[in-house]
């Protein structure tokens, strides 16, 4: 594929050579260097993460190593694997030690963690609705309407395990309203996680921006 957009492009530039006061607009696919060399790595171990507050009817943590696990399997060459190591503050991403004795030393390990915290909210409005059909010019109908809202902050982690350094950290926040009532915290952060994930991966494995350009025979 890539051959074939250089031989079209090739084509294109012979055209214009050949042409007399053409211009013609091109739309460029330019390629961003990720902000971490996953390369570098064999092994990836997602490990738990700090979850600051329980939901109920969901197992926050199982969810997002497995959530992560399967993704990171599909961009990642080398092995994915999710261990249960003691998450108890905040603290222990800053401890060097900690992360440089959990596996073999001689193994190009990255560690993938974060903290959590996942909450509902719901907001209430005063909706206001017109009428055309009256002949009132200013006919409206108030209503009190409830929307449920859920929001995800989570921080994440990529921390070398023979340094014990963090290599990545972003923040993140996702909010998504429904209007269903009966939109459960569940389904809702599936919807939320999916937002993360893209804004993670444009990080860590890089992206295509697309700019424009022009080509101009003279």
């Amino acid at each position: 594929m890539k051959k074939f957009k250089y031989i079209l492009f090739a084509c294109l530039v012979f055209y214009l050579s050949c042409s007399s006061g053409l211009q013609l607009k091109l739309k460029i696919e330019i390629p961003e260097d990720p902000q971490i060399d996953l390369d570098k790595f064999n092994q990836i171990v997602i490990t738990n993460f700090l979850i600051q507050k329980e939901t109920k009817n969901i197992n926050l943590n199982k969810e997002i190593v497995e959530y992560f696990k399967l993704e990171i399997e599909q961009n990642f060459e080398g092995k994915v694997v999710s261990r249960n190591f003691s998450i108890e503050d905040e603290e222990i991403y800053k401890n060097q030690d900690f992360w440089k004795g959990l596996v073999d030393a001689s193994e190009q390990t990255l560690f993938f963690t974060g903290r959590v915290n996942y909450s509902e909210e719901i907001r209430k409005a005063i909706l206001e609705k017109r009428d055309d059909r009256s002949e009132d010019p200013f006919p409206t109908t108030k209503k009190l309407a409830e929307r449920k809202f859920y929001t995800l902050n989570i921080d994440l982690y990529l921390i070398d395990a023979q340094t014990g350094n963090p290599l990545y950290q972003r923040s993140f926040k996702e909010t998504k309203g429904y209007q269903n009532p009966n939109q459960t915290a569940y389904f809702a952060f599936f919807d939320l996680i999916q937002q993360v994930k893209v804004k993670f991966f444009r990080n860590i494995l890089g992206d295509k921006k697309i700019e424009e350009r022009y080509l101009i025979s003279r």
